[in-house]
């Protein structure tokens, strides 16, 4: 079992950066794939970056170049620095961990998840 606990969300104007953290307790983050997902309002819940065992990202297309997912196994954290934000990024963001087989960019194949952050880019 492994509890996870995001922080760093909050109101930013577009173009701002925020960073998001995923603070794990239970287990060592190491034996996970780590993921983010966010759910815009009225929408499903959607993949946005995951972080392998193996220190392989991933991130979706509509993020890419301006998020960046990486991990502290140290600290048993997962990150994701958010840079360039946009209205459309307004979410509640989840971090996820993994340990069964099957894409990372699929929900179901998610084992445990946080409580969620919310992020609103707004003017």
């Amino acid at each position: 079992q492994v509890q996870l606990v995001e922080s760093g969300g909050g109101l930013v104007q577009p173009g701002g950066s925020l960073r998001l953290s995923c603070a794990a307790s239970g287990r060592s983050l190491s034996v996970y794939v780590m993921g983010w997902f966010r759910q815009p309002p009225g929408k499903e819940r959607e993949f946005v970056a995951a972080s392998s065992t193996g220190g392989a990202t991933f991130h979706a297309d509509s993020v890419k170049g301006r998020f960046t997912i990486s991990r502290d196994n140290a600290r048993n954290t997962v990150y994701l620095q958010m840079n360039s934000l946009k209205p459309e990024d307004t979410a509640v963001y989840y971090c996820a961990a993994k340990s069964r087989a099957g894409s990372v960019y699929f929900l179901t194949n998610y084992d445990y998840w946080g409580q969620g952050t919310q992020v609103t880019v707004s003017s």
